[in-house]
């Protein structure tokens, strides 16, 4: 499915019903199962609150919202081998491209914070009582590490490294072209303008900072080191695409949409490590997610053809 969103009003005539029954009968493209899925999911809102409840009835007047975020209506579930690190106090995901890390409009259930949440609960993966808490948060299809904090005591001074900067975030990017300096620092004032794309802009916004150090060239792209010292929203996607460099499959910022005559799957945009001292006890923490699949198959394409086995080079 597209992304989509419905705005209905409830009519006289369709007061009382179940609101899976009203969003299929407005909704001539969305049949009941479906319609059931989508607000189990999150995704619809009456009277500006979501509800998640099919059996709800419609009130007469009321304005009822359903987003629809286009991605996979499948739950993400959290498994054992997901999680980079965990103590008493702090829990580190690798997460995959494609989920969302907080709850959205269109859903709550699926998503990264969620499906931690229900993994948490789960007696078998926790043996006392934790307390889940955000401080760190990647765009839906960036990959790679995220740390959050699952104990009270930690929180405070986890909230405190990010905000003071202490913090060491390693990003790996593929970008279009070769930059022409093998690295450098892009510093401005970012802003989210009325498009809800993020610029630089001459006054107001906040202040972002980016450095990058180029790891390999190709004959047409590079990878990126990126080092984010400060985490402004879409921060690195538009500091490259303002220098002329945008992520591939970033195609909201200018990116390639395909490679070698096939399609990027999504902004080539890895979280590889982030260091930091423990808020509890300080021991220093370097937090490391290997590069996924496809990310790995991008590079793979952008290699240079290799000559066939057997034949020799001729060049003098």
């Amino acid at each position: 499915m597209k992304p989509t969103h419905y705005n209905l009003t409830v009519t006289p005539a369709a007061a009382g019903l179940r609101l899976d029954q009203f969003v299929a009968a407005q909704c001539p493209d969305i049949s009941r199962t479906l319609a059931r899925r989508l607000i189990d999911l999150g995704g619809l809102h009456a009277g500006g609150r979501r509800v998640s409840q099919c059996s709800r009835g419609a009130v007469c007047g009321e304005t009822v919202e359903l987003f629809i975020d286009g991605l996979s209506l499948d739950l993400y579930v959290l498994t054992p081998a997901d999680i980079l690190y965990r103590d008493d106090y702090l829990l580190a995901l690798d997460k995959p491209a494609g989920i969302e890390t907080q709850p959205t409009p269109a859903r709550y259930k699926g998503t990264l914070y969620a499906a931690l949440l229900e993994y948490l609960r789960d007696p078998r993966h926790s043996a006392r009582k934790t307390e889940l808490g955000m401080v760190q948060r990647l765009d839906r299809d960036t990959s790679g590490v995220i740390l959050f904090s699952i104990h009270p005591r930690a929180h405070a001074g986890l909230t405190k490294i990010f905000s003071e900067r202490s913090a060491r975030k390693i990003y790996l990017a593929l970008v279009s072209g070769v930059p022409a300096e093998a690295q450098g620092e892009i510093r401005s004032h970012l802003a989210r303008g009325r498009d809800n794309r993020v610029r630089s802009v001459p006054r107001g916004g906040k202040e972002a900072l980016t450095r990058y150090r180029v790891v390999e060239t190709f004959a047409d792209a590079a990878l990126l080191e990126i080092e984010l010292l400060t985490g402004r929203s879409h921060q690195i996607r538009a500091h490259l695409s303002e220098a002329g460099h945008p992520l591939l499959g970033d195609i909201r910022y200018g990116g390639w949409a395909e490679l070698r005559g096939e399609t990027v799957p999504r902004q080539m945009l890895h979280s590889a490590s982030l260091a930091l001292q423990h808020p509890v006890g300080g021991k220093p923490l370097v937090l490391e997610a290997p590069l996924p699949a496809d990310f790995l198959a991008c590079l793979q394409r952008l290699q240079p053809p290799q000559p066939a086995s057997g034949t020799k080079d001729t060049a003098c």
